[in-house]
């Protein structure tokens, strides 16, 4: 089985359409695909209905959140989505995106860069709108070769020059939300230091106190010696460990299946969510 657990569509950052990203799942040999939308549930349905024969969806999304002044984000798999504390706490964060976005253009516009708002707009669609949008325009208009290159403190990385904060979830509110809509949570690439500063080992331990499932091994942004790091880390704290590509389409270079996560690994996933089962396609259920 080759189970790809993090993807994103237009439904958020992403360039591929619900129904697109799991056509390409199909096309690219995966058995299971979870969609994880930034902070919304939105493309669940489309990619449900467009699910071909032997692929199975995970519906879930990924939760930005904050501790210490450091951003993270949180994976979270087979929840109610119709759960009304989390509900409202997701919405808290998806209205507060494009005031985020206004600010940061404005503020790229005061160190010279010709970006506007209607650009940034289009670029996000009917996505949820995000850096990862502004960034693009960034590439578009020949300010940074890559959208990688946008996250950095001379543009829009934690603390940069063009950031603007946004609300976001203490993680430990995540971790209670998620578990009260019966779902399972991962913390995402914690280690991707490329990004900007990262949680210390000692936080992530207090996060597997607080009901924290696993963490994201496997990832473009972790090389392998901390891959090697972070099973160690995962062993000590008893810790699920996950692989996956974080896909955004053309908006990054990582192709679907790139990295995947374990059929065992997966299997306790859905044994422990209880708020939402996996989809099958129309082949019937693809089992860990």
């Amino acid at each position: 089985m080759r189970i790809d657990l993090h993807t994103h569509s237009t439904a958020s950052d992403g360039t591929d359409t619900p129904a697109e990203l799991v056509l390409g799942a199909a096309a690219a040999g995966l058995d299971v695909v979870a969609l994880t939308d930034h902070d919304t549930v939105r493309g669940h349905a489309e990619a449900a209905a467009a699910l071909p024969e032997g692929l199975t969806l995970v519906p879930g999304a990924e939760l930005s959140c904050r501790i210490d002044g450091v951003g993270l984000h949180m994976l979270a798999y087979l929840f109610d989505p119709e759960e009304p504390d989390f509900a409202r706490e997701r919405e808290l964060v998806r209205d507060d995106r494009v005031p985020r976005a206004r600010t940061m253009v404005r503020k790229l516009q005061e160190l010279g860069v010709p970006v506007t708002w209607e650009q940034v707009a289009r670029i996000a669609g009917d996505g949820s709108v995000g850096r990862p949008h502004v960034a693009t325009a960034l590439v578009e208009l020949g300010v940074v070769p890559t959208v990688s290159d946008a996250f950095t403190p001379d543009w829009l990385g934690d603390g940069g020059r063009a950031y603007a904060d946004k609300h976001e979830l203490d993680p430990f509110d995540a971790i209670r939300l998620v578990k009260a809509a019966g779902g399972v949570t991962v913390f995402a690439h914690p280690a991707a230091v490329k990004r900007g500063r990262t949680v210390p080992e000692a936080r992530i331990a207090e996060l597997a106190a607080a009901g924290l499932d696993g963490i994201e091994v496997d990832h473009m942004d972790h090389d392998e010696p901390t891959r090697t790091r972070l099973r160690a880390l995962a062993r000590e704290l008893g810790l699920l460990t996950t692989g996956s590509s974080d896909y955004h389409g053309s908006r990054k270079t990582v192709e679907l299946g790139a990295y995947t996560t374990d059929p065992e690994i997966y299997g306790e996933i859905t044994r422990r969510a209880t708020g939402a089962f996996p989809v099958p396609g129309a082949g019937g259920p693809v089992t860990a």
